[in-house]
């Protein structure tokens, strides 16, 4: 960590020394303003994306694993709430900062108002199937309706599988919570600020489904100097929740992390949760920066023999799924105890009962010490990845742009002094020389403008063939799938004859829809979602290879026309020749994505369903009653009942599915137009603008126009001895400058060996 911050620092200082550079010499910089407004507004650039940097760390595992037990203690306080509700849909996000605060962000009523409609589809409640297009949960009367509905529920409606089903915790827990928040939410999404004194009240918005279910993200800011401030760490849901919403949460937030750190239990190790949610992550493409943490239970284990046994276990399962794991086992819990005792008063900041278990742990000394080893290991190991890492690429990118600045700023100085010493003719004949230079320079830069233009359309064209290939309705990969998924799905219909026979034709088509729904959302989430963010990494990769493909011969002109640029200064007898950078990887994909505010289009969109669903489901039940009213009439007998009720309802799930169908391919459509125009296209557009710019900077912080000096100094608008003093000033600062870039330089390379 401390290599991170003192990168950052360094670099922050040296360009913000060069704009306060800028302004001690106003007399030069007045007569030159374009070369200095060029320079200012890259250090300028620099500045802000040094400080907007965001390395982005998501803490992964199924549920009760110990993550928010984790993330406090690396936090070294009890600041996370454990145990969000079943309901809950939301990343929590903690950086480092001045003070504790916790910034909650509320759902809109267009969002509580919109889930509550999707789950009331097929509900079965007449005058509620009518309100599933418009129910609004600010009307009173409304709320009491569905309330009085739900109580009615046979308890077939409100458990499956022996679990209190998703949709009625939703729907009660909205109404539950809705006195509670109709002061905080509007049409707008809304937030709410709990500051250091307040802080702790927070808590009670995560752990209560009532008020949970209406949140949308929470943000803490906790006031602590172990990490920087631009480091987030998230403490995501768990993996094995029973809400298909969030794992697509979750997927979001894994395509956006730097770093994963995957927590394990010692109570269980690897479960069936576990490889299902890693297996999907390697699917993902993002499992080469992940470490996992065995969060010990001490009470679980006899002996430390016992828990290595475990941790050995754990190493094997694991190296299926990726090669030689970075694994750390320790107490999570006991780190959290120590941290808190060493802060309280009299020794102790903790109940009664976490003194009980802590006085306990602490007579397990083989275990204690084995847990803060591994624990001292893993920070070490952590601490590195998020510093050398990431110093590899930001910061050496961001060095190269400062010193082409600095290069420019000393063969700017070199010139305009030599200007300054010359005489009237040798002056022309310098300038002469140069501007014949900057003029070939400048059409290398339409050329290599043209020719970024059509490289673009192109590019363009790729990405759309390739996009719309995998959402092509019916033969997509995407769509194929999920639509096979829906003409192979069955259920045992005979498991519903009771319920049919209880609760009528209403009540049971609605059980079987939300179950269809279920497992529909569950496949796309598991399988479905990681494709689909397998097909933008490699949109992505393949836009950045494009790209590094068109730059190399671009550079390659660049170098040579800045090569003969030095020759021309060194042959009129000027000695501050420029200096030619090495390349530096322009496509840092991730900054060029934050500074134009690209996101891709979420995962975690829910499918939503109208309510023609209901409507095709009702039309075969519609035809059974009245032929078996015909049938009555002219008193013919029923033949076997059940069987046709069961035909009937058998029937009206093909009527769904095949409404699900339509609303797949348009839910698919939208998304693959998304992605292309909202996102990857603007990438493409963005990453080509930082090349041009990059490559434009190269020629313009190196050969600035100097016809300016001489013409000033020719007609005597500008003192010569004021114009030399201020090159002296600005050559004494620039020269420090430059030892400090060369001094950086050299610890940089330290670090990638």
């Amino acid at each position: 960590m401390e290599i991170y911050k003192k990168f950052k620092e360094d670099l922050l200082k040296v360009s913000k020394d060069i704009l306060s550079l800028f302004s001690k010499i106003t007399i030069l910089k007045e007569q030159d303003a374009s070369t200095f407004s060029g320079w200012e507004k890259t250090c300028a650039k620099i500045n802000k994306q040094l400080s907007d940097d965001l390395i982005r760390v998501a803490v992964v595992g199924s549920i009760k694993s110990g993550k928010s037990t984790f993330v406090n203690s690396i936090f070294n306080g009890d600041f996370l709430k454990r145990g969000a509700g079943i309901v809950t849909s939301f990343v929590t996000k903690i950086r480092a900062g001045d003070m504790l605060k916790a910034d909650l962000t509320f759902k809109s009523y267009g969002e509580v108002n919109g889930e509550i409609r999707q789950a009331l589809i097929m509900f079965p409640h007449l005058n509620l199937q009518a309100k599933a297009e418009s129910f609004d949960i600010r009307n009173s009367q409304e709320r009491a309706e569905l309330e009085s509905a739900l109580s009615d529920l046979d308890a077939d409606m409100i458990f499956t599988d022996g679990i209190r089903n998703i949709h009625s915790i939703l729907l009660s827990s909205y109404l539950k919570g809705y006195d509670r928040v109709k002061d905080i939410i509007s049409d707008d999404i809304a937030t709410a600020c709990y500051d250091e004194k307040s802080f702790p009240e927070h808590k009670l918005f995560v752990s209560d489904d009532s008020l949970s279910v209406y949140l949308r993200d929470i943000h803490l800011e906790i006031d602590s100097s172990i990490f920087d401030e631009n480091i987030e760490i998230a403490d995501c849901q768990g993996s094995d929740s029973p809400n298909p919403l969030h794992l697509a949460m979750i997927q979001d937030y894994l395509f956006v992390t730097h770093f994963i750190i995957y927590v394990i239990s010692s109570r269980t190790g690897v479960r069936q949760a576990d490889i299902k949610f890693l297996s999907m992550i390697k699917k993902m493409g993002i499992m080469e920066n992940i470490i996992f943490v065995v969060n010990c239970d001490f009470n679980e284990h006899e002996s430390l023999d016992d828990l290595g046994a475990l941790i050995s276990s754990v190493k094997q399962d694991l190296s299926l799924l990726t090669t030689c794991p970075e694994v750390y086992s320790f107490s999570a819990l006991f780190n959290l105890f120590k941290q808190s005792s060493s802060r309280g008063e009299n020794g102790s900041n903790l109940n009664k009962k976490d003194q009980i278990k802590f006085s306990q742990w602490k007579n397990e000394t083989e275990l204690c010490k084995f847990s803060e080893q591994e624990t001292d290991a893993f920070r070490l190991s952590f601490n590195n990845k998020i510093s050398k890492d990431r110093c590899r690429l930001l910061f050496k990118n961001h060095l190269e742009r400062i010193n082409i600045v600095s290069s420019g700023i000393g063969n700017w100085i070199a010139v305009n002094d030599e200007i300054l010493n010359k005489d009237a003719h040798g002056t022309r004949k310098i300038i002469k020389k140069i501007v014949r230079h900057q003029e070939r320079m400048n059409r290398i830069m339409d050329m290599i403008k043209n020719t970024l233009d059509g490289a673009v359309q192109k590019m363009k064209l790729e990405q759309k063939k390739e996009v719309d290939n995998f959402f092509a309705s019916r033969y997509g990969d995407a769509p194929k799938s999920v639509i096979d998924f829906i003409r192979e799905y069955n259920v045992s219909y005979g498991d519903y004859k009771e319920n049919f026979q209880a609760s009528g034709f209403s009540s049971t088509i609605y059980l079987v829809f939300q179950e269809f729904k279920q497992r529909l959302d569950i496949f796309i989430a598991e399988k479905i979602n990681p494709e689909v963010i397998m097909l933008i990494k490699n949109r992505e990769d393949s836009i950045k290879k494009k790209f590094e493909s068109i730059a190399e011969p671009f550079e390659d002109m660049v170098q040579g026309a800045l090569e003969e640029y030095n020759a021309v200064i060194a042959a009129s007898g000027i000695t501050g020749a420029l200096e030619i950078e090495q390349r530096y990887d322009f496509f840092d994909i991730d900054s060029i994505k934050r500074i134009t505010g690209l996101t891709i289009p979420s995962v975690a969109a829910t499918i939503n369903y109208s309510a023609r669903i209901k409507t095709e489901a009702v039309i075969r039940f519609g035809f059974y009653t009245v032929a078996r009213f015909i049938k009555q009439i002219f008193k013919k007998p029923l033949e076997n009942e059940k069987e046709e009720e069961l035909l009937t309802l058998k029937d009206s799930l093909k009527r769904i599915k095949r409404e699900t169908e339509k609303t797949i391919f348009f839910h698919f459509k939208n998304y693959r137009e998304n992605l292309k125009f909202q996102y990857l296209f603007k990438l493409i557009d963005a990453v080509s603008s930082s090349l041009y710019e990059d490559l434009q900077n190269r020629f313009s912080h190196n050969s600035a126009s100097f016809s300016t000096m001489a013409k000033l100094i020719g007609t005597k608008q500008i003192d010569k001895k004021q114009a030399s003093e201020a090159l002296k000033e600005m050559e004494g600062v620039y020269s420090e400058i430059s030892k400090r870039i060369e001094t950086i330089k050299k610890e940089m390379k330290k670090i990638e060996l």
